[in-house]
Order: structure tokens, then C-alpha cells, then sequence
């Protein structure tokens, strides 16, 4: 009779520890698994952001050279009256300058 409440006893105890083992390993599984989808939300925000300033980038990268570009053309003085006398109606010695005020040419 003992041996057999002896072996009821261990194998209560085997099934505790079983069950014991396994809410634990869950508990960390299911930490681990909540931990790794956090991080790709994360890496796929920060991907997004990079993507966003690598174009962000690209376009200042055109600006700029779109602003030195037009530095070099400021400093030469034949674009700076050209501008002059397209927008200002600067005329050079002796030239006549006829304004038009219809917007649509006739050609």
C-alpha cells in the first residue's frame, strides 16, 4: 500500500514541476514573441524615416545644386541684365522697347 501512495506522491510531484515548466516556458515564450514584434514595428518605423530622409536628401542634394548654379549665373553681368530686361524693361542705348499687354501671343 505504501508503495503505491509513494508512487502516486512522486508522480503528483512530476506532473507539478511538469506543469510548473511549462507556465514558465509560456510566460517566456510569449514575452519573447511580444519583445520581437515590438522590435520589427520599430525597424519597419525606422526604415520608413530612412527611406523618407534618403529622399528628403536627394532633393536638398538638387537644390543645392541648383542654388550654386544659379550663384555662378548671378555673378556674370550679361544674365544679370538680360534679367534686367526681361523683367524691368532695361534697354541698352538706342533700343525702343514696346510693351505688349495682351498675355496670349498672336502666332
Amino acid at each position: 500500500m505504501r508503495k503505491c501512495s509513494d508512487r502516486k506522491k512522486k508522480r503528483q510531484r512530476l506532473i507539478r514541476r511538469l506543469v510548473l515548466f511549462i507556465v514558465v516556458f509560456m510566460l517566456v515564450a510569449g514575452s519573447l514573441a511580444a519583445y520581437h514584434f515590438k522590435q520589427r514595428s520599430i525597424r519597419a518605423e525606422k526604415v520608413d524615416e530612412y527611406h523618407e530622409l534618403q529622399q528628403k536628401y536627394a532633393d536638398l542634394q538638387k537644390k543645392e545644386q541648383n542654388l550654386k548654379e544659379e550663384i555662378k549665373l548671378l555673378n556674370d553681368d550679361d544674365y544679370i541684365l538680360d534679367i534686367a530686361r526681361t523683367n524691368y524693361f532695361f534697354s541698352k542705348k538706342g533700343e525702343v522697347i514696346f510693351k505688349n499687354e495682351q498675355k496670349d501671343p498672336s502666332y
